[in-house]
């Protein structure tokens, strides 16, 4: 059969995940489940496990899951694998569970960063948990990659631990920590963890597999793509490498050869090893004229000293003048001024060390950068930083990303023998998944499939690129469909409608470089900012098929797009557009722009609001062609890096000019290692060369900290919620801007007051602002039970935050007096 047409022609000298030979572990077969306990390994025939993954996330074998993708992997190559979902990190107990591992512990939080799940944006703790049974929140410590780690360590101290998942992976250098809000250490020095694996981590975790069951020291895998560990200093395995130091800002750059003042044109060509005949023939010339004109006047002749005599005469030279004297560059291969480049294969950048970027924020957006430089497969090189001084020093070397999976690798993924559904160990007393324990994450994507991986969008707030990386990697066609119908035959509950068919991105499906030899490299962050890449394919052909042929299935009713559409991308199609519109759209369809204001966007790498008043007038007009009433819901970003109190308000008009209210507001959460973070932390604009005195104010950011400003702009996409208007009035006073204030309908907010409670209803109701009532008594009662922090309360489980205060007023009331 021949091999699916693979999407990207990026090029992947890298050996194929299906050729290692399989452990002989592979004659027990594939199981049902992977197994979460020591009856299910007994029914199995297993007397031990070669691999445990420990995860934060309850067992959904699915491939929208990274325990079960990674599992089911291991399996397919012959590996005994178990799984230890959400253990009881309290002790090492509950890491005992399945017995040793023979060859190593895999250990993630999983799909999510821990203290982004347990976190809202303004540091508050997350009632709920999408990713466990029946929504519960609490069942995952804080940084759990490290909590999981330690556990393992002490539960079998000399098994290896591999760590992986988004968030190792976005800790794999020192990061800014939002919630402690300083500079932690690389989370491979943390956790002490032997491997990191970053990014998507079939093809590293497969070699690491076969590598260690041939009992190859764990402290010897140091060369595989896509992984970080620690390093001593003088470790000689590190001697061989090309060192570049990257640990200051505002060096001079490279200095080239000067210039002999003294020298001809043709000199300089033939110093250069060419040769220059028109400037030979015009000097010829010359002199042959000044030797002409002397003859007929008899003119003293003048020399190369200046001197001035007769012909024979000899010119009279100064003794304490030295002739100038140049000497070759040693940094240059030659006196032709270019300059030696080490292979980059061989190359380590060492970037400034973890002493340095904790106390020197301009140091930390300089290493921010220089990590974003170094994430192209095809040219990205080795880095370096140090960890400790003295005897405790070490080295955390990152390797190269991972190299994209093929198409065909893609589809042996996505193909593999996924139950598609949770443990049986969440079942509810119906022997379903519907009940008391439905787990919300797997709701989602239940009746999904996701047909590519990576974003080449670079937008500098999300964390996708840095993860999974910007080189797109797509399954085939024939596996998509069959994905679908696999859905429609085996799905328990399945009515006829898929939710979605995308990914990180709606509509990236087989885009890519048009040229291999641009592709490997380009540096660039982004193939579509500040617009679309001349060599960027935008051709959506390929999808409109898919839609097609899979809403044309047999038993298929309905087929939505869920996943955020690149509306940039999708104008550049609008036959893809009709196609979406009159055929995937249930109603309401979410993109996100983000911001209409350039500050902001700029800061995003965002297209403009153009971009998205080109895709409404096509949404419109095909929405109407097809006689249906449809919506756009358009998402905006509060208190991003490079937004100003002003930018807030002119998002705020245009909400309001457009008709919109917005509900589900997000506010700006810096997540570990993401260029708008390194902005946030450091207030320079890290997509400019970073000077240690900023030269311009492009290089600066306008920060948005503090509770009262983040909640001025998150105020002001809520325009229309009451609650909201005194702190918008006095905000729009301040700012100039008491003409918005009135009754009109061309005002923003109104001069009068209704009664309100000073509460937000958030979609999320579980995480709204808990709003204080009044009592019969004319008492102020805080509603609920997290009115105020109690004095020595921890508010995490491990290593988490102390009790703060929020900033709001407090339910102050004097007790009633009693009668005498």
């Amino acid at each position: 059969m021949n091999a699916p047409l693979d999407v990207s022609f990026f090029a992947r000298a890298a050996k194929p995940i299906t050729s290692y030979r399989k452990y002989w572990a592979s004659r027990f077969g594939t199981a049902p489940f992977l197994p979460m306990s020591r009856a299910e390994m007994d029914k199995l025939g297993w007397d031990s496990c070669d691999i445990i993954i420990v995860t934060g996330d309850a067992y959904v074998d699915h491939p929208s899951f990274g325990m079960a993708v990674i599992g089911r992997m291991l399996e397919s190559q012959g590996f005994r694998v178990g799984i230890i979902a959400q253990p009881d990190w309290t002790s090492a107990e509950a890491f005992k569970a399945l017995g040793k591992p023979n060859l190593f512990w895999g250990v993630t939080s999983g799909n999510m960063d821990s203290m982004i799940n347990r976190y809202t944006a303004d540091r508050k703790i997350r009632s709920d948990d999408a990713y466990t049974p029946g929504d519960v929140g609490g069942k995952r410590p804080d940084r759990a990659a490290i909590v999981y780690s330690q556990r393992c360590r002490e539960a079998f101290k000399d098994t290896p631990i591999v760590l992986g998942g988004i968030e190792g992976s976005l800790r794999r250098i020192a990061h800014y920590d939002y919630w402690s809000d300083k500079v932690r250490r690389s989370i491979v020095v943390d956790a002490k963890c032997d491997l990191l694996l970053y990014g998507n981590a079939e093809r590293a975790i497969v070699e690491i597999a076969h590598r260690l069951a041939a009992k190859e020291p764990v402290e010897q895998i140091t060369d595989v793509r896509g992984t970080a560990f620690v390093r001593r200093p003088d470790d000689e395995s590190g001697k061989d490498w090309f060192e570049i130091t990257s640990t200051t800002v505002d060096e001079p750059g490279r200095v080239e050869a000067h210039v002999n003042p003294y020298m001809t044109t043709s000199e300089l060509a033939a110093e250069n090893g060419a040769t220059c005949a028109k400037d030979d023939e015009a000097q010829a010339t010359a002199a042959a004229a000044e030797a002409a004109g002397a003859m007929k006047t008899g003119a003293a002749r003048v020399d190369s000293t200046g001197a001035t005599g007769q012909k024979d005469a000899k010119p009279e030279v100064n003794a304490s003048i030295a002739p100038l004297t140049f000497f070759a560059n040693p940094a240059l291969s030659s006196g032709k001024g270019k300059l030696k480049v080490p292979p980059r294969e061989r190359s380590v950048i060492r970037l400034p060390s973890y002493e340095q970027v904790k106390s020197d924020p301009v140091l930390y957006a300089h290493a921010n950068r220089v990590l974003h430089l170094e994430t192209n497969p095809g040219n990205a090189r080795a880095l370096v930083q140090a960890h400790g001084e003295g005897v405790t020093a070490r080295d955390v070397w990152i390797n190269p990303p991972p190299i994209p999976l093929t198409t065909a690798e893609m589809d042996f993924v996505f193909d593999l023998p996924y139950a598609r559904s949770p443990h049986a160990a969440y079942a509810d007393a119906n022997g379903g998944h519907d009940g008391a324990t439905k787990i919300p994450a797997w709701e989602m994507i239940r009746f999904s499939v996701n047909i590519m991986r990576g974003c080449f969008g670079g937008c500098t707030f999300c964390s996708i690129t840095e993860h999974e990386g910007r080189i797109i990697q797509s399954s085939s066609e024939e596996s998509i469909i069959k994905e679908v119908e696999d859905i429609r035959d085996k799905v328990k509950g399945f009515t006829g409608t898929i939710s979605d068919l995308g990914g990180p991105t709606a509509n990236m499906y087989r885009l890519g470089c048009r040229s291999p030899e641009i592709e490997a490299a380009c540096r660039k962050p982004s193939c579509v900012y500040p617009g679309i890449c001349q060599n960027l394919t935008t051709n959506h052909d390929p999808l409109i098929k898919i839609y097609r042929r899979a809403r044309a299935l047999k038993g298929i009713k309905k087929i939505l797009i869920g996943s955020g559409l690149r509306y940039d991308l999708a104008v550049k199609s609008p036959e893809y557009v009709k196609e979406l519109v009159q055929h995937h759209v249930g109603g309401y369809l979410k993109i996100a722009p983000e911001h209409t204001e350039q500050g902001p966007l700029t800061k995003m790498m965002k297209p403009g609001i153009g971009s998205y008043d080109k895709f409404k007038q096509l949404f419109e007009k095909f929405s109407a062609e097809a006689g249906k009433k449809q919506y756009l819901i358009p998402y905006f970003i509060a208190a991003h890096p490079g937004t100003s109190d002003e930018d807030m308000m002119n998002l705020a008009i245009w909400l309001k000019k457009n008709g919109f209210r917005a509900d589900q507001v997000q506010t700006f959460y810096p997540s570990p290692m993401a260029t708008a973070t390194a902005m946030y932390h450091s207030g320079r604009n890290t997509l400019k060369r970073v000077h240690r005195t900023a030269q311009s104010e492009e290089e600066t950011v306008d920060i948005v900290r503090g509770e009262k400003r983040r909640r001025l702009h998150k105020a002001f996409l809520r325009y229309h919620d009451a609650n909201n208007w005194p702190l918008l009035r006095e905000a729009l006073k301040t700012m100039g801007r008491s003409d918005l204030i009135g009754n009109g309908k061309h005002h923003l907010i109104p001069t009068f007051q209704p009664l309100v409670d000073g509460g937000y209803q958030s979609a999320r109701k579980k995480n709204s602002t808990v709003a204080p009532v009044k009592a019969a008594a004319g008492r102020v009662q805080p509603l609920g039970k997290a009115a105020a922090p109690v004095k020595g309360r921890l508010l995490t489980q491990h290593t988490g935050l102390p009790p703060r205060d929020t900033g709001a007023p407090k339910p102050t009331f004097k007790a009633a007096r009693k009668p005498r």
